[in-house]
């Protein structure tokens, strides 16, 4: 019972660190990476898909971001939905290669960023507080309907907090690794 209810509490801290993480994907520090380009979606024959089913996506440098598509029609679809994404990214089209060149961050737009950055962490730890109390509303229920012992509640609970803390410090080194990325130059 106690450890169904850690392991649940376990698995879904775990889960929270993941969207974290792909939420810092999400935010470009200067670097190309095709995964800045990984909510863009192309109306391809009718139906909504992401921009790597359409097309691949490749690095040509440091800065610049290469899209071949794999059907000559798409180039069009695909440069229309770049420049309405918020990327604020200009697509220049060779044939059928779409080169993106990323413009260099200006020091402004890098604390823009580690705010973002700064309030999706605090974000993630309020998932993982509340996936706490979860756990803990449940020990409670268990201790109310006498399934557990008072001594194996209270040892429960401690063990969520560990679990808790562990995880939360797991979000804070996240959060200085990206911080430390976007103010390098």
């Amino acid at each position: 019972m106690v450890s169904d209810i850690q392991q649940n509490a376990s698995t879904r801290m775990a889960k929270s660190l993941e969207a974290l993480k792909h939420e810092f994907s999400k935010i470009r520090t200067g670097r190309a990476h095709p995964s800045l380009l990984d909510q863009i979606s192309v109306s391809y024959y009718g139906t909504d898909s992401s921009l790597s089913q359409v097309a691949n996506i490749a690095v040509e440098d440091s800065r610049t971001l290469t899209i071949t598509p794999w059907e000559k029609g798409m180039v069009q679809a695909i440069e229309k939905a770049i420049l309405k994404s918020d990327l604020g990214l200009n697509p220049a089209t060779n044939g059928m290669v779409i080169r993106i060149p990323l413009p260099p961050l200006t020091e402004q737009r890098r604390r823009d960023l580690v705010k973002v950055v700064k309030h999706e962490s605090e974000n993630g730890r309020v998932a993982i507080r509340n996936i706490r109390r979860d756990a803990n509303s449940e020990i409670k229920e268990a201790l109310k309907e006498k399934m557990i012992s008072e001594d194996e509640a209270r040892a429960a609970e401690e063990k969520i907090q560990k679990l808790t803390d562990q995880y939360v410090k797991e979000v804070e080194k996240l959060l200085e690794a990206k911080e430390a990325d976007l103010l390098s130059i």
